[in-house]
């Protein structure tokens, strides 16, 4: 695995074979987003915060009541550009990238919130993994861990992305199929839960284990 750096990234970009392009969507200002081995990517209108007041707890072991209750869970929001979005301290909120990625089948991605913002105490999900064959916007986890209010806009650069090339070719088969703005978490999905989790029945024990675990 190798970081690719400005030239690789351009040349990834037009790659003659559009289906094995690296596209990057919208890239506003590529001589200032694209850096010597990174891209920056902008904070997108959409944000999901999660209802505090409407549950104690979350258990993922309950899976048909976290499924059904998804929409109580979550409140999706969408915030124009130059309007402001206040991030609490402590708060947790889902928001996502502006760009629309598509990853070639050779090419896998780490996102990274950037420092600039890292010293303010908005914390970004650090080295999430973006797989190769990837499309869609990626989820970001935004989280002030600071003592004040950060003022977020659309639009800003947020986070980077560093792009590596892979040994061999690889086909995406995650759960989170071309979104265009963030996702909830599908952690209620895995394959697994009913071993691990308290109450499980043996039935449920038998079917898990004979099921590949999801990714």
């Amino acid at each position: 695995m190798s970081i690719l750096t400005r030239a690789e990234i351009e040349t990834a970009m037009r790659r003659e074979e559009p289906g094995n392009r690296l596209i990057i969507t919208p890239l506003l200002a590529p001589k200032k987003q694209i850096t010597e081995a990174s891209v920056d990517v902008r904070l997108g209108n959409e944000f999901i915060l999660i209802r505090k007041r409407t549950f104690a707890s979350l258990d993922i072991a309950a899976r048909e009541s976290v499924r059904s209750k998804i929409g109580v869970y979550q409140e999706k929001v969408r915030i124009e550009f130059h309007e402001q979005f206040v991030l609490h301290p402590h708060q947790l909120v889902l928001g996502s990238t502006l760009e629309y990625f598509k990853l070639p089948d050779d090419i896998g991605a780490y996102l990274m919130g950037r420092s600039s913002w890292g010293r303010l105490g908005l914390v970004i999900e650090t080295a999430a993994s973006v797989a190769p064959q990837f499309r869609g916007c990626v989820t970001l986890e935004l989280v002030n861990v600071g003592e004040v209010p950060l003022i977020l806009y659309p639009g800003v650069r947020i986070a980077q992305v560093v792009f590596h090339t892979t040994k061999g070719s690889s086909t995406y088969a995650g759960r989170y199929v071309c979104p265009t703005g963030p996702q909830f978490s599908r952690v209620h999905e895995d394959d697994d839960l009913g071993f691990w989790c308290p109450g499980a029945t043996e039935q449920t024990r038998i079917i898990d284990d004979a099921e590949p675990a999801g990714p």
